[in-house]
């Protein structure tokens, strides 16, 4: 009785492992560093369907990584553009009080005013 292959029993059961979809199971079993069976050759679908796994996987996590560095960089810069508001900010938060109409419009307004109160008296 021959000794099985350490590398053809893994790829056996990563291939099991992907056809039931259990990636992560095939993960832990040791999908990103699978390698051929260089002794006996390996079955071609399984060698497709692992390493086409791999690469799915490799190209996922670098889109993840891609995702990540731009949420980093979009912080960044908000909070580049924040400070820069902040330090844009008078020192002294009260304003000089500026009356809200020009002179002549409170002038008439009140003069409005004035003959509104005369005319609602008994």
């Amino acid at each position: 009785m021959s000794v099985p292959c350490p590398a053809c029993e893994r790829t056996q059961r990563l291939a099991f492992l992907l056809a039931s979809d259990e990636v992560d199971a095939a993960l832990e079993t040791g999908l990103m560093a699978w390698a051929p069976c260089p002794v006996d050759g390996t079955d071609p679908a399984r060698a497709e369907a692992i390493t086409q796994a791999q690469t799915r996987l490799r190209t996922a996590w670098a889109a993840r990584a891609r995702y990540r560095q731009r949420q980093a960089r979009l912080e960044r810069r908000a909070a580049e553009r924040e400070a820069r508001r902040i330090a844009a900010m008078p020192a002294d938060p009260v304003a000089p009080a500026r009356p809200a109409l020009p002179a002549a419009a409170a002038a008439i307004l009140e003069r409005a005013r004035a003959r509104a109160a005369e005319r609602s008296k008994p």
